[in-house]
């Protein structure tokens, strides 16, 4: 007999006990590769630290093993279960490697938004070797199902289905009763920490089952009406419209990707300062704190509130409201606030505007214009091919002459992204880590630092612009999150701080008032508007008037659930109508075609406001084109002469060519 039957024969019919075996192997693997810095012995300290949570993780696999039962190809199941884990848990371990946040169902939503950032974050050899590995994987899984033993006896189903549901139902016991006795934490004030404390399975499928705004205790039209006072519903809260006659100065918003004073590291030296000009800037305007929602990753949560006034530590662990709620329901904020007293809406990005959903997102939260990068021509790239901000100084001075209202523009920055480089990209920097942990960790900050130096130089270069315009002007900058660096821990930060704050400053042109204050991400809106003297809207009144209330976080919480899930009693009580969702315009220029000549056998298209990313289309279809400059494209490929004047412009996602708006 092969010992491949002699295991089956022994261990296979005791099928519960493999599965026990299997779910505390496959559980030691998971958490090693959560706990890279304690490679090889992660997991084995998380089940020595944390005994009862290793197993209440366990557990969770174990419950899915548990299928099996019913099945006489135990082997495959064993296969299925086991792959499915593992290549869960392997996943988490990468992308720990790659930023500070751990995998949630949240990123399987932005699979698509995450494939186009492969090349980002890893070479082609790396690619390589994983896709070989679910290659592998799959082949293996596929063998056991034609190859591996079968049990020989038919399953007795009248035994095995209720075997099966008697174990579900107390591991399902054992999760609530986990979560009740505290065994593990049911809020996540800290997803990495969350996910270091409770174990990867159990965070992981919260991730999943807990989304959305949780509906308060005791929810109704009252509990909403006592919110505010008689004057508020009257004056201020909701759908509140004015004539829009007052003289109010542009408001731009500036969220600097990954930016931070290096200072606050304590291991980290510089050969000089990379941000000059923005701590110059902190010294003689408004600044301080801001508490953002995000570390290391989820610049898009950080935007959502400050475009909002919400929290996102009320939507489930890990959550992007952009890739669930607002995809299909859109929610008073700013831009819709501020169009109401006569505001021009425009967001600014220098990536692809399909990150995050964005492209559909927008028109739900108030914007009027979204200018991505796919609207931007003659981008210059960092050696990590992000967009260099420098670029937006152009974008925001055409927003801001796009009309003749007052505008409101949110910028948000890329160029300070990770992955940061394990070794020398730049070869003659401005800037050099003179001490560092590790050799590894001098690389990753050398080119973070000389990216913040580039992005200090464009927030000069910006303010310099603005102070010539002649039109009052407010700016808002600060950092979205830390960047991912592992020596950002809050034991390694200078002061009294915390991984969850980056530096503000408020700049105009002017002379307003400075007032330093530290602030979270979602009452910074409110705040700003307070000291501008304008006061429409629910979450700005709410921010403005209650910032104090014995149960701020708990109305705010109900006022969330109510905007967003609930009855909306907010506009029945203010008289006003739920905000509607908004015809988007991508890109504040109009791309035109002025004329299309043809030059021996070839067409060339003239025209304005071309980028790289202009095609030409014919009846929807995509033609070749050749980018020659913001006035000439190219067409590579043969037409009819009758099909010429039916030719249009597009600007397209060149990640997976999908359109994003077409000429008329």
């Amino acid at each position: 007999m092969s010992p491949i039957k002699k295991f089956y024969r022994k261990y296979l019919h005791n099928y519960i006990g493999l599965s026990a075996l299997l779910s505390i192997l496959i559980t030691l693997i998971i958490e090693t590769a959560a706990r890279q810095s304690q490679m090889p012995y992660g997991g084995i300290l998380f089940l020595v630290q944390h005994p009862l949570v290793f197993l209440y993780n366990a557990v969770i696999i174990f419950m899915c093993f548990s299928i099996g039962l019913l099945f006489r190809h135990r082997v495959f199941v064993c296969g299925c279960v086991s792959s499915f884990w593992l290549a869960l848990g392997i996943v988490n371990g990468i992308i720990l490697a790659n930023r500070m946040t751990p995998f949630t169902t949240g990123d399987l939503a932005e699979l698509k938004d995450g494939l186009t950032l492969v090349g980002n974050y890893m070479s082609k050899v790396q690619v390589a070797l994983i896709i070989a590995a679910i290659a592998g994987i799959v082949v293996l899984v596929i063998l056991s199902f034609n190859k591996a033993p079968v049990l020989q006896e038919k399953i007795r189903y009248k035994r095995a289905v209720p075997s099966v549901l008697a174990i579900i139902a107390i591991c399902m016991g054992i999760w609530f009763t986990g979560i009740k006795t505290n065994v593990v934490d049911s809020y996540f004030p800290n997803l990495a920490y969350g996910y270091r404390d409770n174990g990867f399975t159990y965070c992981f499928l919260s991730t999943w089952l807990n989304q959305g705004v949780s509906r308060p205790t005791n929810y109704s039209k009252k509990q909403i009406e006592k919110i505010f006072s008689n004057k508020e519903w009257k004056t201020t809260v909701g759908n509140v419209k004015t004539d829009g006659d007052e003289d109010h100065p542009n408001i731009i918003f500036l969220q600097l990707e990954s930016f931070i004073d290096p200072a606050i590291c304590k291991d980290i030296k510089l050969s000089e300062d990379p941000i000059p000009n923005f701590r110059k800037l902190e010294k003689e305007f408004s600044s301080g704190k801001i508490q953002v929602p995000a570390m290391g990753a989820g610049t898009a949560n950080t935007e959502f509130e400050n475009m909002t006034g919400m929290s996102v530590k009320f939507f489930g662990p890990g959550e992007y409201p952009y890739k669930t709620v607002l995809k299909k329901e859109n929610v008073e904020s700013i831009p819709y606030d501020l169009k109401n007293i006569g505001y021009a809406t425009h967001a600014i990005h220098n990536h692809r505007a399909a990150f995050y959903g964005r492209n559909d997102v927008f028109g739900n939260l108030g914007f009027q214009t979204f200018t991505s990068l796919e609207y931007m021509s003659d981008v210059s790239k960092t050696p990590k091919n992000w967009a260099r901000d420098n670029v937006l100084t152009g974008q925001i001075m055409d927003a801001l002459k796009s009309t003749k209202k007052p505008d409101y523009i949110y910028t948000i920055s890329v160029q300070g992204h990770g992955k940061y480089p394990t070794e020398q990209v730049i070869e003659n920097p401005r800037i050099t880590v003179t001490e560092a942990p590790t050799q590894e960790l001098k690389w990753q900050w050398e080119y973070y630092v000389n990216q913040l130096y580039e992005m200090d130089e464009f927030v000069k270069e910006l303010t310099d612009t603005l102070k010539k315009y002649d039109e009052h002007v407010v700016l808002v900058m600060y950092g979205d999150h830390l960047p991912a660096m592992d020596n950002l821990t809050e034991e390694n930060l200078v002061g009294n701080r915390n991984i969850y704050q980056t530096n503000y400053v408020i700049w105009d042109n002017y002379g307003m008032k400075k007032q330093n204050k530290d602030v979270y991400a979602y009452q910074m809106g409110a705040e700003l508007l307070d000291r501008l003297g304008i006061h429409n809207g629910t979450m700005v009144t709410f921010h403005q008037h209650h910032r104090k209330d014995a149960n701020y976080h708990q109305e705010l919480q109900a006022l969330q659930y109510d905007m967003l899930y609930g009855h909306k009693y907010v506009y029945q009580l203010s008289k006003t109508r739920p905000f509607t969702a908004l015809n988007l315009k991508m890109g504040v220029k109009d791309i035109k075609i002025d004329k299309i000549v043809k030059i021996g056998n070839k067409y060339y298209i003239k025209g304005q406001n071309f980028t790289e990313y202009s095609e030409v289309t014919l009846d929807g279809d995509l033609l070749k084109t050749e980018y020659l400059g913001p006035t000439l494209l190219g067409l590579k490929e043969k037409v009819e002469p009758s099909d010429v004047k039916k030719m249009k412009i597009s600007q397209v996602d060149k990640n997976d060519d999908e359109i994003l708006s077409t000429t008329e």
